[in-house]
């Protein structure tokens, strides 16, 4: 892949005058940008040869130094500007952005909320409008990840099961995969409970079918197991990492009138947060009367009240790695297969506290 000294995307933001997130929707087509700012972002990137016309050059059959970017979030409904505004998607593509821009290539963005939508993906390509992809947020569907790997175009996955893809012998492919270590991540967050003094803790679980869902659920009955605490089925909550859905179950759990446990592990920040508002709407403190720790590390976690104790997940690690690693796929002959894994860490913050005795 070719890079040469490009300007990026917050440069011609300042020149502009515009946001890095408007240059970002202005190269990558989006309909949603008024004419005249369209036309003043396009009038710099002339000006400063941000990039030659990458349409041109696949036609001539060159590298168009853009990479997809594919999020797939196909447990919401559609919404056009969801994916901006999602906490687990948005830190993503802001990083993917802005790593790929200092590296002289572009980003195509596409948001994948049923199985028909990876045609998108597919046609993108296809068509060799993209060098090579990344895919965030990808569910337990290796036919769909046989088909895109299939394409012998250069794939990384974001949150993938390494064990799957060597099962199906897809490391032999322009493949690598890119996680972040949350069965640690969970464990210490467990375990900072357990040493408060917490016996009985309950969980928020996140979508079974991803690979990270599965992974802070292990963890967590892995870890009361290893302490001899009890698994109470009734307080292990499904909330498929949606916060209306966790609302509705902490909800029924508080109007069924029976105990509740002393404390609360959700499997992100968002269900975390709909807890809390469902628990003091019920008279219940945080963290004088029930202990809540999520897992992400959102920016809203560090600024509710209580702040809520959290794993953070390494979203910027992850994604300067994933671009870097479909760069490299790019630019390389030979089919390779690498996986990389970053730590996720416990912050300790107010909505944590030792038990009522």
């Amino acid at each position: 892949m070719k890079r040469g000294n490009t300007m990026r995307s917050e440069d011609i933001a300042k020149l502009a005058g515009v946001s890095r997130s408007t240059v970002s929707r202005v190269i990558n087509n989006y309909s949603n940008v008024p004419e005249e700012t369209r036309a003043k972002v396009l009038k710099v990137i002339e000006q400063h040869q941000y990039e030659p016309n990458s349409f041109a050059r696949a036609l001539a059959g060159k590298k168009t130094d853009t990479i997809g970017l594919f999020a797939i979030s196909m447990s919401e409904k559609e919404n056009t500007t969801r994916i901006y505004q999602n906490n687990y998607f948005a830190p993503f593509v802001d990083a993917v952005v802005d790593t790929a821009n200092a590296r002289g290539c572009y980003v195509l963005i596409h948001t994948v909320y049923s199985p028909d939508d990876f045609l998108k993906v597919k046609q993108a390509f296809l068509q060799k409008r993209i060098d090579g992809g990344i895919i965030v947020g990808t569910q337990k569907d290796i036919d769909i990840v046989r088909e895109m790997v299939g394409l012998n175009s250069p794939l990384v996955l974001i949150d993938y099961d390494i064990s799957e893809i060597m099962a199906e012998h897809l490391d032999r492919n322009h493949l690598a995969i890119v996680n972040s270590k949350d069965y640690e991540g969970t464990t210490e967050a467990i375990e900072y409970l357990i040493g408060l003094g917490h016996q009985e803790i309950g969980m928020i679980c996140g979508q079974m079918n991803t690979y990270s869902g599965r992974e802070r659920y292990m963890a967590y009955e892995d870890t009361l197991k290893k302490h001899g605490l009890p698994l109470n089925e009734r307080f292990i909550l499904k909330g498929d990492f949606l916060k209306e859905l966790a609302y509705e179950e902490i909800k029924n759990l508080l109007s069924s009138g029976e105990s509740l446990p002393t404390a609360f592990f959700s499997a992100n920040d968002d269900m975390a947060i709909s807890v809390m508002e469902a628990l003091s709407e019920h008279g219940i403190s945080i963290p004088e009367d029930m202990s809540i720790a999520g897992f992400d590390d959102i920016q809203m976690a560090s600024r509710i009240q209580p702040k809520l104790t959290s794993v953070k997940l390494p979203i910027y690690e992850m994604s300067k790695a994933a671009v870097e690693k479909v760069i490299e796929l790019c630019d390389s002959e030979q089919p390779t297969f690498s996986t990389i894994s970053f730590p996720a860490r416990l912050v300790e913050r107010d909505s944590c506290q030792r038990p009522k005795k």
